[in-house]
């Protein structure tokens, strides 16, 4: 097991990345994509855990010492890293604007990328990487808005990291000068950890989830380039105090920008189009 959040160390981890456009056969799970993107070694090395080494069997009950743990914590990150900046320059220079999304489950992450990407009407063009642990549930939505999507199936793993993300572009290719959506597997922890690549990250917190959550997740908010307080249509009906989650926040993350919205009732959703143009230049 991974020493930093507990998904499985296995080389491949059960990930599959998936075009819902070229379902694969299931008895033939092994993605061929072969479109050159960032991380392409032609020995398609997996990641952060192949650098690592055989981990003590959990069979044979042997323990890592605390010291041996951090230290294999800092080898994944700083991997993982790496990997991280090989995605930041290769979509940096491509002019695409890639937005790491990151929620719990159900905070409506999904809901507002379709009317986003409706409401955008390619202007810029988007594409979008999807993350879950199983199914194309997901996918198959961002699909039915017209817009280029790929699944990451991450199996056992809690989170998306950047090699995951690379093989998803590799197989995603998308256009220059575009905006890239990155969906994160919905999770309040794990995902803060891991860089992607990505230009900022955005954590959505609904108002039927609690006014304490940044207190109780300080590390998802502290990385906060952007909040959005997504379900407002409902707080005629929920117990949620807005002044006190917004001041949770900015205890956490001083100055991050809040911008309260409804994907459903459209509230807000002008002033989340202005800061996704203003991100992306114009």
């Amino acid at each position: 097991m991974c020493a930093t959040c507990g998904c499985s160390d296995d080389p491949d981890g059960g990930v599959r990345v998936i075009d819902p456009d070229h379902v694969p056969d299931p008895q033939h799970t092994h993605d061929h994509d072969h479109v050159h993107g960032p991380g392409h070694d032609h020995d398609h090395a997996h990641g952060p855990a192949d650098t690592l080494g055989p981990a003590p069997s959990e069979e044979s009950g042997e323990e890592r010492p605390r010291g041996h743990t951090v230290s294999l914590e800092q080898r994944v990150l700083a991997k993982n890293d790496q990997l991280a900046e090989r995605n930041r320059d290769w979509l940096t220079g491509r002019g695409i604007l890639a937005l790491n999304l990151m929620s719990s489950p159900g905070a409506g992450k999904t809901t507002l990328l379709e009317r986003t990407i409706t409401d955008l009407a390619g202007a810029p063009p988007v594409s979008v990487l999807e993350g879950d642990q199983e199914t194309l549930l997901d996918a198959q939505r961002i699909r039915a808005t017209g817009c280029r999507v790929v699944q990451i199936n991450t199996g056992s793993g809690c989170h998306l990291d950047a090699e995951m993300v690379a093989r998803g572009l590799r197989a995603l290719a998308p256009p220059e000068r575009s905006l890239l959506f990155v969906e994160n597997v919905g999770n309040l922890v794990c995902p803060a950890l891991f860089d992607l690549g990505e230009a900022a990250k955005i954590v959505i917190i609904s108002v039927t989830e609690g006014d304490d959550k940044p207190l109780k997740y300080p590390h998802m908010f502290a990385a906060a380039d952007l909040v959005l307080l997504n379900k407002v249509d409902l707080l005629p009906y929920v117990s949620f105090d807005v002044s006190r989650c917004l001041a949770a926040a900015r205890r956490i993350n001083p100055g991050v920008p809040v911008l309260e919205v409804s994907a459903t009732r459209g509230d807000g959703l002008t002033d989340w189009y202005r800061w996704l143009r203003d991100r992306a230049g114009g």
